[in-house]
């Protein structure tokens, strides 16, 4: 630990050529622990040097969904819950990722449910409602976003419409694969990974480690934009444990989405240049601990609701401007963080 946080107190100063943010989606201090527990003791999230809390809340009421829990950290504005890339107004904002791309930056996005879904959506597509999700589909081809794997495939050849967007893609010379052991292997280019005609399966039920892989494949092929990248990457099925109120689905995920954190602050260690930041945008199922054993890996868990709750969310940061993300603020400054740290105006 005293290695990662004297390397980053000297790039407290540094400008990040690349921003990682990682979203537990559903991910509360208690499902951080469950998964601790779950793990014997042992989490990736532990080596961060800075951490805080951010406060979830929509533009109006009290408890965020993830279209505008998402799309406060993609457009740095508070929204209604259901909004997906837009403003209280309805109005379509630019996002991170966007925003990026305009600065010539590469761009990703890895996910553990359909890229169409309401997380993956909040960073690349403008619509009113979450659940539009062909027409979020078809605004991936507004943008020229790198890489991105995950589930969603139908909402691309199986529409309403019945325009076929894989065969847009690749017009747009993506390479449009629909294995992970196809998807690992590309070394350059574009890449559309579909690992799900609709939401992958749950880790427990043979996804395997395809968010780990997929994030070695992500930032394999986005580092070698010399200007630099912003990558996106969600653990999106803690969320789905956490509505179940079912505390072997959200552990295991819990613990699927840590080895992804791993891998993506080896890389920012080893790089230098890395901003990683890594939060949830609520918490789901208003889970407690009541009791456990760490050294057998048992958690006593007991839920509340079987929604969202409205609990302060952790943040934990490490690179070029993770001092920032120490405290308490809203989550829509984490945006004005991001733009902070790639120095964007």
């Amino acid at each position: 630990m005293s290695s990662v946080v004297f390397s980053q107190q000297s790039n407290s100063k540094k400008k990040a050529k690349n921003i990682i943010l990682m979203i537990g989606d559903g991910m509360g201090t208690a499902q951080i622990f469950a998964g601790l527990t779950a793990n014997k003791g042992k989490l990736n999230l532990e080596r961060f040097p800075f951490s805080g809390f951010h406060k979830s809340q929509p533009s109006e009421g009290y408890v965020t969904d993830s279209g505008a829990g998402a799309t406060a950290f993609s457009i740095g504005k508070k929204t209604y819950n259901g909004a997906i890339g837009v403003d209280a107004t309805k109005l379509a904002q630019p996002t991170i990722l966007e925003i990026a791309e305009r600065n010539n930056l590469a761009t990703g996005m890895v996910v553990s449910c359909a890229v169409t879904h309401a997380t993956p959506a909040s960073f690349i597509a403008h619509q009113p409602s979450r659940g539009m999700q062909e027409e979020i589909a078809a605004d991936f081809l507004k943008t020229d976003i790198d890489v991105f794997i995950g589930g969603g495939r139908k909402y691309f050849n199986q529409r309403k419409d019945e325009r076929n967007l894989l065969d847009s893609l690749k017009a747009r010379r993506y390479q449009v694969l629909d294995t992970l052991t196809a998807i690992v292997k590309v070394n350059s280019g574009k890449l559309a990974g579909f690992i799900a005609d609709g939401e992958p399966p749950k880790v427990s039920e043979g996804r395997g480690d395809q968010l780990l892989q997929s994030t070695h494949t992500a930032l394999k092929l986005l580092q070698q934009n010399k200007n630099g990248f912003f990558l996106m990457i969600e653990g999106s099925q803690i969320d789905w444990g956490g509505h179940a109120n079912d505390i072997d689905y959200l552990t295991t995920e819990m613990i699927d989405f840590d080895k992804a954190i791993g891998a993506a602050l080896d890389f920012a260690i080893k790089d230098g240049n890395t901003l990683v930041i890594v939060t949830g945008d609520h918490e789901t199922g208003g889970l407690s601990l009541n009791g456990g054993d760490i050294k057998a890996g048992k958690v006593d868990a007991k839920f509340t609701t079987k929604g969202h709750t409205a609990v302060m969310i952790p943040v934990f940061a490490y690179g070029p401007g993770a001092e920032t993300f120490g405290g308490i603020y809203e989550n829509n400054t984490i945006f004005d963080k991001m733009m902070s740290a790639f120095r964007f105006k």
